[in-house]
């Protein structure tokens, strides 16, 4: 008989295993985004699958968001905890509570164990950002909460099928709490089905292995993924980057929050110190642990191999620290339901903190406001209506050797953009303006994206709306003499009597007829503008990124009739500048 004692690693077979674990966790998102109601899940793909050992270590993901998958162990672990040994075949356990391992509780997390007789071999997981959980505010996102009892149905450890049979009293506790009630329920029973079917899928390759193969390989991937890690951060120069960045404020009155990050390789593994970060605040901004990690590990991925498997092998070489009580670490009840912004501050503090270390390999800032709109009514004799827009094209930051993407998308967010005709049919809103806006990305040797407008016209007669955003007064950086990009602004009803400077957060009203336009901050440049190859400023100016007067004044750059560079004037003005 073969044991896991007696089987030596092959290289082959860990590889098609790998391979046909990421398989079955990419089918899962496949199946949900063919089954799935919401515009979040089917269009967003704000959503995660992965497979996880008995341990509640996760062992291969599918193409998946890093803030999900940072809390998918944690979660699982909350529902060991609290079940224990009454874990059986058929069952499917769901936990969305961040202080029982999980991230907000919009994101519902559900695991479905693996037995073969009455061994546990692992557990399939998929993560699914439900539109709506209750609480004061449509969609669960209002920045200005002030406890976490305040943001919709918190759902602890516990069995939404049990032994194969659905537990009908939760999913109807939920249908009665959440205010699209088809929408939501619907993207459930999608999440449960996806992890049924998984299940087949995970079966075939055992029956294609064998049981001790299977596990043996499940931890050989996990050590395997620590080794590749430790070989990587070796290959780093030692030594320390330290880095601020600042959210404007946390849309509750509370003051600017600082996000203070030192981050340490020595030898084979990298420390990740969040010491010095403001106390959590008192709006629903604060990220917890499990979120802030995920995505600090998600940062240090950047500069490492990007074929090394992600699983939990990564998380046993790089540490995280987050002091209790402080912004990524905030204690019960703290609200947590607006992170996803503080979760792209974490990351441009960590990328800031990397580029000190490593200044050939990290760009400057990326764009974007960390945009989320929420337009939400009961209108007379029709269905209530919840949109949610989760702006995701944010334009990349200059760096060491090239341009930032303009309208490029984030790879740390690993979110879609959704199509404005996705957006006017799904909801009473019309997308009057989308385009780049000239002058707003942060000049540099490398120049940042610009930044983006979108304009909203309301056609219901009224909505509650919700807006969330940032880099107001904290534009994205620029390094090593790169400028930042252009600040961020709102603006109700541009061009009208009505006109008005709107916060970066706020909750109100919109009436039918109204519009709110959305100006997005351009992303930062990297290395001295006055550096910058004349022919790129040149083409720039051509084709309405950079003004005339911008190149001059900003890059020393002369053009000529013909929309040239003026090589004999730039240099010109370029030595009477230096």
């Amino acid at each position: 008989m073969i044991t896991a004692g007696t089987i030596k690693a092959d290289p082959i077979k860990r590889e098609l295993i790998k391979n046909a674990l990421v398989t079955i966790a990419d089918n899962m998102i496949a199946l949900v985004i063919r089954t799935s109601r919401s515009v979040v899940v089917k269009n967003n793909l704000d959503f995660s699958a992965s497979i996880l050992n008995a341990d509640a270590e996760m062992v291969a993901q599918g193409l998946s968001l890093p803030g999900h998958l940072g809390a998918t162990g944690p979660a699982l672990r909350g529902c060991l905890d609290h079940f224990g040994s009454d874990i059986q075949p058929g069952d499917i356990l769901c936990n969305n509570d961040p202080y029982s391992g999980a991230s907000h509780l919009n994101d519902v997390f559900m695991f479905r164990p693996i037995f073969v007789g009455s061994e546990l071999i692992g557990f399939l997981s998929i993560i699914i950002h439900h539109t709506d959980m209750g609480g004061r505010v449509p969609g669960g996102n209002a920045p200005d909460s002030t406890e976490i009892y305040q943001e919709g149905l918190r759902i602890p450890p516990v069995k939404i099928m049990e032994a194969g049979k659905r537990n009908e009293t939760l999913i109807r506790i939920i249908r009665t709490n959440v205010r699209v009630s088809d929408m939501v329920v619907g993207d459930m029973l999608s999440q449960m089905s996806s992890l049924v079917a998984a299940e087949t899928e995970f079966r075939r390759v055992i029956e294609d292995y064998g049981v001790a193969a299977v596990r043996f390989y499940m931890s050989e991937l996990i050590d395997y993924a620590e080794r590749l890690t430790r070989q990587g951060i070796a290959a780093l120069p030692d030594g320390t980057g330290e880095f601020t960045d600042w959210i404007d404020e946390d849309g509750a009155g509370g003051p600017p929050v600082r996000i203070q990050v030192r981050l340490t390789v020595k030898g084979d593994e990298a420390e990740i110190d969040f010491t010095g970060t403001s106390p959590q605040t008192s709006g629903a901004i604060n990220p917890n642990r499990y979120f802030a990690v995920g995505l600090s590990l998600a940062v240090m991925r950047t500069v490492l191999d990007p074929t090394i498997p992600a699983n939990a092998g990564f998380n046993r070489v790089v540490k995280v620290i987050t002091p209790e009580g402080c912004f990524v670490n905030p204690r019960f009840p703290a609200p947590v339901g607006a992170r996803g912004l503080a979760g792209f501050r974490v990351r441009h503090a960590v990328s800031g903190a990397l580029a000190m270390l490593l200044p050939d390999r990290v760009g400057a800032c990326v764009g974007g406001s960390e945009f989320a709109l929420v337009l939400a009514g009961y209108p007379k004799g029709k269905a209530p209506f919840l949109t949610l827009e989760f702006h995701n094209v944010t334009g990349i930051g200059g760096g060491p050797d090239r341009d930032g993407q303009d309208g490029g998308p984030y790879g740390l967010a690993n979110i879609a953009n959704v199509p404005v005709e996705v957006i006017e049919a799904e909801g009473p809103v019309r997308v009057e303006c989308y385009a780049f806006l000239p002058d707003t990305g942060g000049a540099g040797r490398y120049r940042g994206a610009l930044g983006l407008v979108r304009e909203y016209r309301l056609l219901e007669d009224e909505a509650l709306i919700q807006l969330r955003s940032d880099r107001q007064i904290n534009p994205p950086y620029g390094l090593f003499g790169g400028h930042p990009g252009a600040p961020g602004r709102i603006i109700m009803n541009p061009g009208t009597s009505e006109e008005r400077v709107a916060p970066a957060k706020f909750i109100g009203k919109m009436k039918r007829g109204e519009l709110l336009r959305a100006e997005m901050p351009g992303a930062g440049g990297y290395g001295s503008p006055l550096e910058r190859d004349p022919a790129a400023v040149a083409a720039d100016t051509r084709q309405g990124k950079i003004s005339v007067a911008n190149a001059r004044s900003i890059y020393g750059v002369v053009t000529d009739d013909a929309g040239e560079a003026d090589l004999a004037g730039t240099e010109a003005l370029r030595a009477a500048r230096a």
